[in-house]
């Protein structure tokens, strides 16, 4: 196993410019490639999962104000990125809109998006990100927070528990099409 970084490896930066979104983007595929496979159907994967297909969306969160993205880098190579905002009512990560039931959960902050790079898990990384991403949602006022993961990804799951979430008895079912569903837990916890 290799040592862990030294914090001076390490940088943290909020994305803000084109770099950064392209960045995201590419880890967020590679990321979705690699957890998804067997999950989402591979035509959709081949199709809609592309290395830029997030950069727009990244773009414009950022113009808006609607999500906040923060990258996390190893020297000068991107290693994970992490979203968070006030709880969505609708996603675009199917090819089409999708929309959550948050009833109760309005004023929540969400986890929307998190990923590390896959040759570059279990170093740590993520927690660094979820802290950082907790601690701001609570600086903005919240006063809990949910982050949805697919029911089969154990690794996440256990990843979301040793951070304070649970699953709180909720799903959200994602539509692949042409007829796949899976079904994303809701995972909660208190800031």
């Amino acid at each position: 196993m290799l040592p862990s970084p030294s914090p001076d490896d390490l940088r943290l930066v909020d994305a803000v410019t084109e770099e950064h979104f392209t960045a995201m983007s590419l880890i967020h595929a590679l990321g979705w490639r690699d957890t998804y496979k067997g999950y989402v159907p591979d035509e959709y994967m081949a199709r809609e999962i592309t290395d830029g297909r997030w950069i727009k969306v990244f773009r414009e969160n950022y113009k808006t104000g609607v999500c906040n993205g923060l990258l996390l880098y190893r020297g000068g190579v991107p290693v994970a990125c992490i979203n968070y905002c006030r709880a969505r009512k609708s996603n675009y990560n199917t090819g089409e809109v999708c929309t959550f039931e948050n009833a109760g959960y309005e004023d929540w902050g969400e986890i929307a998006s998190f990923y590390t790079h896959p040759a570059e898990r279990g170093k740590g990384y993520g927690g660094i990100l979820m802290t950082q991403a907790l601690a701001r949602l609570k600086a903005a006022g919240y006063r809990n927070a949910f982050v949805f993961v697919l029911q089969e990804n154990e690794k996440a799951r256990k990843f979301y528990a040793a951070h304070g979430f649970s699953w709180d008895g909720t799903h959200a079912d994602i539509h692949f099409p042409p007829d796949t569903v899976c079904v994303d837990l809701r995972y909660v916890r208190s800031l």
